[in-house]
């Protein structure tokens, strides 16, 4: 009779004893904010060429920590981008921007760095490239896209009363139909909302559109030397050769001088409104 072999029981494997130090460690790392991946670079003006002409040769920056001037180069292999801690056998690398764009990961600090530090960077006052952020593009995006409703809302929402001020401040014919003058100011809202919001609360508007008032119901008189009351003549203030007269008439009512006159202006519109 054939004898069975014993058969050996297997032993469960201890796990290895975990330090709390280790613990803390692999809780430390996991916990570690993942780098950025991906950084954009774009030309500032956009091509649909390939674009590899970044200087290169004998690009000199200051470097704060040594307080020296020093040169700088690109070579994938070294760990600097000064070329007096590169080997001697440091080789050049061309950066080549395709369709205006180069993409550079965190795996390629050395490139990065050398772009950050480079005089044609945007950054440090040149004009060949940028740094494009991705974070503060979306965020100017959806402020530009807040704007764009804004402006429009005020457009939709305000009295022709409240906006016939904009609209002269803009030299929008105002003897047109109330949806006319509506619709060119959606132009301007939309091309340029912020700037368009601002309108409303900004005092050379309003007193603009207060002396051209004034123009139309012949309280004031504009000519080319100055501006004057309709009804005596009298000179309120002369115009430099040169200069428009009701931009000066508005810039001198806005003065502690000219607010007396401003107050006239505004009575006397009040009375035949």
């Amino acid at each position: 009779m054939e004898q069975k072999k014993p058969t050996r029981s297997r032993k469960t494997a201890k796990s290895p004893a975990v330090s709390k130090a280790a613990t803390y460690s692999v809780k430390q790392k996991a916990s570690r904010k993942k780098p950025q991946e991906l950084f954009i670079f774009l030309t500032k003006k956009p091509t649909n060429s390939v674009y590899n002409s970044i200087p290169q040769k004998n690009i000199t920056v200051y470097d704060q920590e040594t307080n020296s001037v020093r040169q700088i180069r690109y070579c994938p292999n070294e760990n600097s981008i000064y070329a007096d801690e590169q080997s001697p056998n440091a080789l050049r690398q061309q950066i080549v921007f395709r369709q205006g764009t180069l993409a550079v990961t965190y795996r390629q600090p050395n490139l990065l760095a050398y772009l950050n530090a480079h005089p044609s960077n945007v950054a440090n006052g040149g004009g060949l490239f940028y740094l494009k952020n991705e974070e503060a593009t979306a965020e100017q995006e959806v402020e530009n896209e807040f704007a764009m409703h804004d402006a429009v809302g005020l457009v939709r929402d305000k009295s022709i009363d409240d906006l016939l001020p904009v609209a002269m401040y803009l030299s929008i014919n105002t003897e047109q139909e109330p949806m006319a003058i509506k619709r060119e100011l959606l132009k301007h809202a939309k091309s340029n909302p912020m700037a368009f919001i601002k309108m409303f609360d900004n005092p050379t508007v309003k007193t603009r559109s207060a002396i051209l008032q004034a123009v139309d119901f012949q309280i004031l008189d504009v000519s080319n030397d100055g501006m004057r009351w309709f009804d005596t003549g009298g000179l309120i203030v002369s115009t430099p050769i040169g200069q428009d007269t009701v931009d000066v008439m508005t810039r001198f009512c806005l003065t502690e001088k000219g607010s007396e006159v401003f107050a006239e202006i505004t009575t006397r519109l009040d009375s035949i409104a």
